[in-house]
């Protein structure tokens, strides 16, 4: 029996409730793509001035956390926002866990899809000036990845939108990367609920516009563009944009509010998956995407509707700072062995929240194993004076 705070400041009795997910492989194939974006696990044991260093990795828990995935028929998302690019973990960093991780991949025997974020993170925004330099700092980046065998995704860059560059520049900048990839990239539309510096991208605050300037990028070259990655937690937009795409180019749901019906589709078309709620709620999604691959909908709805609840409790506003629901239900599973993040990001959210996410994994069935679970939710608690 746990106490767990309440949002009304109050404490309540808890024992668990739900029946644990095994993890294990699909019976069949999936007939979605489905990324899960991966977190980074810390070494705290050499972290020295970590808001100011770059983060120190644990390699063998970071790689073995993406071989679980793998594991269970996922493709892996990697070095994304997810990974805390930009908030706590440098490029330096996601080039040397992009570096590590494709030939882990490689080795894999489901040989899972993984594709790489590339973006402008290692040029100081001062420095990004104008269109050449933000199209100098995204082809380095670019370069390291596909050397490495990874398939890109073009994340998105705050470089435009410091400089409030126009859509002729976003033009320039993508239709050269797009147009000079050595295989189809992903391409990115990250809201500013997951970046407010990215207010304003693709050249303005109005998304139809914005949809119709990316529409017509692709349409030029449909055959490079592998697919895109939406993150603006808006369904109705999400479908009407995804029926407006070339065949072929895959609309990848970014939404971790709505993925459920996003997913399954309305008959016509339907998403695929690059989502970070995904490393936390891996059993269930995999499971849930093998039971639609089966025609079962009854179980596909049954496994992902108690995840709902936990993502949006996961990803609520401020929903930047979701990766600390990640990496505590890592912890809580017994992927790592603490619960410190590159920055002390831990730190962004507090223990009511905390305690919110693991009632409703619990729920989901997302405590792998209770016993370890409860245990370390009880140190966290003993930490924040609840005994």
């Amino acid at each position: 029996m746990l106490k767990l705070p309440k949002a009304d400041h109050t404490l309540e009795a808890y024992s668990l409730t739900g029946t644990p997910l095994v993890p294990r492989a699909p019976r069949i194939a999936l007939t979605r793509t489905a990324f899960a974006a991966a977190h980074v696990v810390s070494d705290p044991l050499r972290e020295r001035n970590p808001w100011d260093t770059r983060p120190a990795v644990d390699w063998d828990a970071t790689l073995a956390f993406r071989k679980g995935l793998w594991d269970q028929g996922l493709g892996l998302a990697e070095a994304m926002d997810t990974a805390q690019r930009g908030m706590g973990v440098d490029w330096l960093t996601a080039k040397e866990l992009i570096e590590r991780t494709m030939p882990a991949a490689k080795a894999h025997p489901l040989k899972p899809r993984v594709a790489c974020g590339a973006g402008t993170d290692h040029i100081a925004l001062a420095d990004l000036k104008d269109s050449d330099a933000i199209l100098a700092a995204y082809e380095t980046q670019a370069s390291a990845i596909e050397a490495a065998g990874g398939q890109l995704i073009l994340m998105a860059s705050r470089g435009f939108t410091a400089i409030k560059a126009d859509r002729g520049l976003y033009r320039k900048v993508y239709r050269r990367l797009i147009d000079g990839a050595a295989e189809p990239v992903i391409l990115h539309w990250l809201g500013d609920m997951f970046d407010p510096a990215l207010s304003g991208y693709w050249g303005t605050t109005d998304v139809g516009q914005a949809s119709d300037f990316v529409l017509d990028l692709i349409a030029e070259n449909p055959a490079k563009v592998d697919g895109i990655k939406i993150s603006l937690l808006d369904q109705a937009h999400e479908e009407a944009f995804r029926g407006r795409l070339p065949a072929g180019v895959r609309l990848y749901t970014g939404d971790d509010f709505n993925y459920a019906a996003l997913i399954e589709g309305d008959g016509e078309h339907y998403s695929h998956a690059l989502l970070g709620i995904f490393a936390a709620i891996a059993p269930a999604a995999s499971q849930a995407l093998e039971a639609l691959a089966e025609g079962d909908r009854e179980t596909y709805h049954r496994l992902f509707a108690p995840t709902v609840p936990l993502s949006r409790e996961i990803f609520r506003a401020p929903t930047r700072f979701y990766k600390a629901g990640i990496a505590f239900l890592s912890w809580l599973n017994g992927y790592q062995t603490h619960f410190i993040m590159p920055a002390g990001f831990q730190s962004s959210r507090d223990i009511t929240h905390y305690a919110q996410v693991f009632r409703l994994a619990d729920q989901a069935g997302l405590l792998i194993r209770p016993d370890l679970a409860v245990h370390r939710m009880r140190t966290l608690l003993a930490l924040h004076g609840i005994e």
